[in-house]
């Protein structure tokens, strides 16, 4: 079957990017599962699209980071953990709404590992499955804040970075 064929149809896949995250970590930003664009490259946010490197770049005031160092050395100067709330799951393409048999993630290493003061998801689907599956185990309560995809094109870049505004209250 062609690749265009495959992102018609449900998929079985594994999460195969490492969480990004070390000592110094205090916030904790979790999508839902990495885009097929980003399991290409390999990295978070990998859709030339998705607004979620301006946003971060724009909190901090910082240029937008290009390569998958520069976005390494963006989240970890600044305090920022990076993960998704889904380990494993079937789903068509990129399609947050196609996601089902959800394994979720472990978010242990991390919380272990770093004084992570505050949890965002970053969109809806993020923050109502780490509500139904990690809330209880980790104890702690997520914030969710708008989606810094394509998809969310009802708010404008400049709404994003209000909304997510509140992430530096805790870095």
């Amino acid at each position: 079957m062609s690749n265009s064929m495959k992102k018609n149809h449900p998929e079985k896949q594994m999460h195969t990017l490492a969480p990004v995250y070390d000592s110094r970590s205090r916030i904790l930003i979790l999508g839902s599962f990495p885009s097929v664009k980003s399991r290409e490259t390999g990295f978070y946010y990998g859709h030339p699209r998705n607004r979620f490197w301006k946003v971060l770049a724009g909190l901090f005031g910082e240029t937008e980071p290009e390569t998958v160092p520069e976005k390494r050395a963006l989240l970890l100067g600044r305090g920022v953990a990076l993960y998704d709330v889904i380990e494993s799951c079937t789903i068509t393409g990129s399609s947050d709404s196609s996601i089902r048999d959800v394994v979720p993630a472990d978010l242990d290493p991390i919380l272990e590992a770093a004084d992570i003061r505050q949890i965002f998801c970053n969109g809806g689907t993020s923050f109502r499955l780490y509500r139904r599956y990690l809330e209880s185990r980790t104890g702690r309560e997520a914030l969710g804040l708008p989606s810094t995809s394509p998809a969310n094109a009802a708010c404008s870049l400049e709404q994003l970075l209000q909304a997510w505004k509140i992430c530096l209250n805790f870095v």
